[in-house]
């Protein structure tokens, strides 16, 4: 039987979550495996995650997660922002195009303003992102996971938040 051909395949490293990412890498780059989408809590420091995953040959199709920008109070939010910034940096440092933004639960249950702090989140961020050469993607997950994980539930949803930006840096 012919070995398929994996160069344009991308393992989301959440997958292989028992491993590290050492271990992953090894196997990606044994399989032919050409992509791996990586995660902040896998890729500490970035830096030297970058060259592992550059060196055995791979690339990295995406960086999982940004987002959760709304907050109970402004320190808060801050805090999600800063935070924000340091992950376009990883990704930079990973040599990914693109951090996944999942954007956050409102913490009051009023959706329209969690998703206003949503919005003021990226326009705080972007500006970053483009120097950074990192698009940012808005992830809307499915409206079960509002209440704990983001208000960004419809495709058209994403879509309005990311319209506000300029295209090449917010999708």
């Amino acid at each position: 039987m012919m070995k398929p051909e994996l160069s344009r395949l991308s393992l989301n490293q959440m997958t292989t979550e028992n491993y590290s990412l050492k271990e992953t890498v090894d196997a990606c780059a044994a399989e032919g495996v050409g992509w791996i989408g990586a995660w902040r809590h896998k890729i500490q420091p970035a830096d030297a995650a970058g060259k592992l995953i550059r060196d055995a040959g791979l690339r990295v199709s995406s960086l999982c997660r940004g987002g959760f920008f709304p907050a109970a109070t402004a320190g808060e939010r801050k805090e999600r922002v800063e935070d924000n910034l340091r992950a376009i940096d990883e990704a930079a440092a990973i040599g990914t195009e693109l951090l996944v933004l999942v954007c956050g639960p409102a913490p009051d249950r009023d959706l329209d303003a969690a998703r206003a702090m949503v919005v003021d989140g990226l326009g705080q961020i972007a500006g970053h992102a483009k120097m950074s050469g990192v698009r940012l993607g808005i992830e809307p997950l499915h409206p079960m996971y509002a209440a704990e994980r983001s208000v960004v539930v419809t495709l058209r949803q994403a879509v309005d938040m990311a319209e506000q930006f300029d295209a090449a840096t917010v999708a």
